[in-house]
């Protein structure tokens, strides 16, 4: 006998499952491990911690506006790590630190750890019109 075949839908189905049938993919690693976070992420925790010890002694930090790029927008001949701007009218004052630079002049996250710090002291210090030895006695030692 002929059975007859369903006429198919108009719309597709929602997808529940990948295609081989074993379900959508966890995460690679649980949130609490050092390696679910990203790169960004955890060059953004330098940052942090660079300036949570700095504003400990300088509490007018607190007014300045820390931001992380990825890279410099100016394509100039020599590339920054970071930059600073003083307090307008409009804005706070700002200390930017771009990230791919950073990271391609390290090779590991201790030695990214010392060079965050250092462009933080440097662009703190170029604010304030102060040298980065008085900004952090420890500036250079490490």
């Amino acid at each position: 006998m002929d059975s007859p075949v369903p006429p198919r839908p108009s719309e597709p189905r929602p997808r529940r499952r990948d295609r081989h049938g074993r379900g959508m993919r966890g995460p690679v690693a649980p949130p609490q491990v050092p390696l679910a976070a990203s790169r960004a992420e955890s060059f953004r925790d330098l940052v942090q911690d660079s300036v949570e010890r700095l504003e400990r002694r300088w509490p007018q930090l607190a007014e300045v506006d820390f931001l992380v790029l990825d890279v410099p927008g100016s394509p100039d001949e020599s590339v920054p790590l970071g930059s600073s701007a003083p307090a307008s009218k409009e804005r706070p004052a700002r200390i930017v630190i771009y990230r791919r630079p950073v990271e391609i002049r390290t090779k590991n996250r201790d030695e990214r750890a010392l060079l965050v710090h250092e462009v933080v002291v440097e662009q703190v210090a170029e604010l304030l019109g102060l040298s980065p030895e008085s900004v952090d006695p420890r500036y250079g030692q490490d």
